[in-house]
């Protein structure tokens, strides 16, 4: 007897974030075989291949998390990884650089071996992919709008972080420099 298959909802679930899930539910009393594509199976044969340096990753991943040791290892070192990178980058938000890119870096070196960070970065790609797609979807001028008040925000923050941080006001600097000259 076949080991049954999951249930449809966790199966849809499953697939709509891109993992391959059986499509056929064997010999479950009461439930009737499901067979969407034709040939049950995976969908993950329908899905391009992955470049070989990620089956490479993926290949040395596996190898290592074999060995309860390595496993372990594996689980402190990407821990300590994916915190420094998160602690760099909660640090660099306020100030003009990277700091939200390096926050979402990581949260993938996480998402590596914790199944929260997975979700957590799919939850973020998903809202960053529908803002985006949202104010593509808008005019010209509502862009306008946005980038201007995100060019703003920024400004904002660089002023306050320098005002506050390194005791150097921009603006008074910039005001006594025009009124001197």
């Amino acid at each position: 007897m076949a080991v049954p298959g999951p249930p449809n909802v966790a199966a849809r679930a499953a697939e709509r974030r891109g993992y391959g899930v059986p499509t056929e539910q064997h010999d479950r009393p009461g439930r009737p075989t499901t067979d969407r594509d034709g040939a049950g199976g995976t969908k993950l044969a329908e899905r391009r291949q992955r470049p070989r340096w990620r089956q490479r990753l993926s290949t040395t991943l596996d190898l290592i998390r074999a060995n309860p040791t390595g496993r372990v290892t594996l689980k402190i070192f990407i821990a300590i990884a994916g915190a420094l990178v998160v602690t760099i980058g909660i640090a660099l938000i306020p100030l003009p650089g990277p700091g939200w890119l390096l926050v979402i870096a990581g949260l993938g070196i996480w998402a590596v071996e914790f199944h929260w960070a997975r979700r957590l970065l799919g939850f973020t790609r998903r809202h960053v992919h529908n803002w985006t797609q949202w104010v593509k979807d808008r005019s010209l001028a509502v862009r306008f709008v946005l980038g201007s008040v995100g060019l703003a925000f920024v400004g904002s923050v660089v002023w306050l972080s320098l005002k506050y941080s390194f005791g150097i006001d921009v603006v008074a600097e910039a005001l006594h420099y025009l009124a001197t000259h």
